[in-house]
């Protein structure tokens, strides 16, 4: 399979520094050498990588710049999404990728080590079992957010370090009015498309719920 850039990557974030650019640029290979053994992304999807998975969980980062010393739980990280591009987009902040299934940890785990994240930590585990306090959990669609926020309800630090409240950050699709009045949660919605011009991007949003 032909190497795939990560021009879209520059494209939306250009102040990156030659650590960072080395990094974006290892994703291909290494997504592509770990799905082959523990399929994580949809096979078909591995060529989209940059475009699906890379900036789409940077769609947060467009929304909301972490801080330095702040700590952020990816619940249902999967093989890394939102994580593993947000801690390298923010190398002074702490990231803690968790995920109830264990392979899709230890992916977590050689991506970060090969990259040399140091602001990385990844559990096979829960979130209702993590008793850390952070200031932003971040997800991608992995339930509705009526039955995701029990799993994350008081898992925030009192203080604020940030432009905006401690809260949620979840990465959606599609129309989120029903989900979000079922839910009961002051939500509020952000469109990938105010930030990224490609089709993919639509009728994606993050969805900020404050604490």
């Amino acid at each position: 399979m032909a190497q795939i850039k990560p021009d879209i990557i520059y494209k939306y974030f250009k102040n990156l520094n030659s650590e960072q650019t080395v990094q974006f640029e290892k994703l291909f290979e290494l997504y592509s050498f770990w799905n082959a053994q523990i399929n994580v992304i949809s096979r078909k999807d591995i060529e989209e990588l940059y475009e699906r998975h890379i900036l789409h969980s940077l769609g947060i980062a467009k929304f909301c710049s972490f801080k330095k010393g702040e700590k952020v739980l990816d619940v249902g990280t999967g093989g890394g999404f939102p994580g593993i591009p947000l801690a390298i987009l923010f190398p002074e902040t702490q990231f803690h990728l968790v995920d109830s299934i264990g392979k899709k940890i230890k992916v977590v785990t050689e991506v970060a080590q090969a990259l040399g994240l140091k602001n990385v930590k990844a559990s096979h585990s829960r979130a209702e079992q993590i008793t850390d306090k952070y200031n932003f959990v971040v997800s991608r669609a992995v339930t509705r957010l009526g039955d995701f926020y029990p799993w994350v309800r008081g898992k925030f630090a009192k203080e604020n370090l940030n432009a905006i409240q401690n809260g949620i950050l979840y990465l959606k699709g599609g129309d989120l009015t029903e989900e979000i009045k079922e839910s009961k949660l002051k939500a509020e919605l952000y469109p990938l498309s105010d930030y990224f011009e490609e089709e993919f991007f639509d009728t994606k949003y993050v969805v900020y719920v404050p604490q």
